[in-house]
């Protein structure tokens, strides 16, 4: 137990000093205001994928045409064979708005995502911006985030500059388990080494991407990526390998999008979590291994083993504790909540399983009633609509 507790201690030792000082949380944002403006300011066209987004659509793109960006801006919707009237809806929040185009999407072609086909339609009807900039159909946007987004992107010479939208966080499945997904995530993708040009890794949040065109271009555009579950981190790796790339936490960018309790959590979790694996049951199995090493070790040994045991398990929940209460005080939450999260762990353990079940049974990648393109392969893309 005593080698036990030393391999967690020696972990988080791992984790707080050596992985960029990703649990820091910082808002990554904040010297937007004082870059250099770009004179001229270059044209932009933002293309908006949406799928039955009724809920939100009216206010995402009522935010994007309220942007006070300097420049050319036009905004291109693409309604994704909705039901629910996201369509009319768009162009209602547009009305008079000679910017707002609003396209009917085409039935997705065998080994694209949904998401990457309707954005892929969107970038052929945009012709030849300076920049891209891609966001979800139920983000809000703080009126100067493209300025900011564009003046960063000039100024660092970024070929892609993107930004991790504040998630919803009111009911008690998203206070308890919303912010731990941040936390994972910038664990996995450490955004100081995305940042450096030298560093392999690359990350990006695909609710707000801005892209230089050109770059964009060059790397194929969307094709390369087509059938990427994990379409924003592709697009970065993709990205990078043109030039510099950016990634930051903000306040001014917002998801619309409730999560009233676990299920709709665990859902969006699962969509995505054995592709991070590539879709290897090896990972899966060697994920579980280092999770459970990592976060449920501690407080196990600390409760429930002898000394010195339970002394490094008491250090490595210490550590865990410290480490993840700067993303609840992002949260507005208590960071005591931070000694809960080995359960959260757990609970995304339990959410990854059902990720790598959901795609041995031909149902991975679901998203809205259509699956993944992996089940193209099968011979059946879709469980729903077609």
């Amino acid at each position: 137990m005593i080698w036990l507790g030393l391999a967690a201690c020696l972990a988080w030792a791992v984790l707080l000093l050596g992985r960029g000082l990703f649990w820091l949380a910082r808002d990554d944002d904040r010297d937007a205001a004082t870059l250099p403006v770009p004179d001229p300011w270059p044209g932009v066209v933002c293309v908006v994928p949406a799928r039955d987004e009724a809920a939100s659509i009216a206010a995402t793109v009522g935010a994007v045409l309220a942007q006070d960006y300097p420049g050319a801006l036009r905004l291109i919707v693409v309604d994704d064979r909705s039901t629910d009237g996201t369509a009319a809806l768009a162009l209602a929040a547009g009305r008079g708005d000679g910017r707002l185009t609003v396209l009917t999407g085409a039935a997705r072609p065998a080994g694209w995502t949904g998401k990457l086909w309707a954005l892929q339609q969107g970038v052929g009807a945009a012709g030849a911006p300076d920049y891209l900039w891609f966001t979800d159909a139920d983000i809000h946007h703080a009126p100067d985030s493209l300025r900011r987004l564009v003046a960063r992107a000039v100024a660092d010479q970024r070929v892609m500059v993107s930004l991790m939208a504040r998630l919803n966080c009111e009911s008690a499945a998203e206070r308890w388990l919303i912010p731990a997904f941040i936390f994972f995530f910038q664990m996995l993708y450490p955004f100081r080494w995305s940042n450096r040009p030298s560093a392999r890794t690359a990350a990006a949040a695909g609710g707000c991407v801005v892209l230089q065109r050109l770059a964009f271009e060059r790397a194929g555009g969307l094709a390369p990526i087509r059938g990427a579950l994990i379409d924003d981190c592709s697009l970065a790796a993709l990205m990078k390998r043109q030039g510099a790339i950016w990634l930051g936490l903000t306040e001014r960018v917002t998801s619309l999008r409730p999560y009233p309790g676990v299920a709709p959590i665990r859902r969006m979790v699962a969509r995505t979590a054995f592709a991070q694996l590539r879709f290897s049951a090896a990972l899966l199995l060697g994920m579980l291994g280092a999770l459970a090493l990592v976060f449920l070790a501690p407080p196990l040994l600390a409760l429930f083993a002898p000394a010195p045991a339970a002394w490094l398990g008491g250090l490595a929940w210490l550590a865990m504790i410290l480490a993840y209460a700067p993303t609840l005080r992002r949260f507005r939450l208590h960071p005591l909540r931070a000694a809960a999260l080995p359960v959260i762990a757990l609970i995304y353990m339990g959410f990854t399983c059902e990720s790598a079940w959901q795609e041995w049974r031909g149902r991975g990648g679901m998203w809205k009633g259509e699956a993944g393109p992996r089940a193209d392969r099968g011979g059946s893309a879709t469980a729903g609509q077609g």
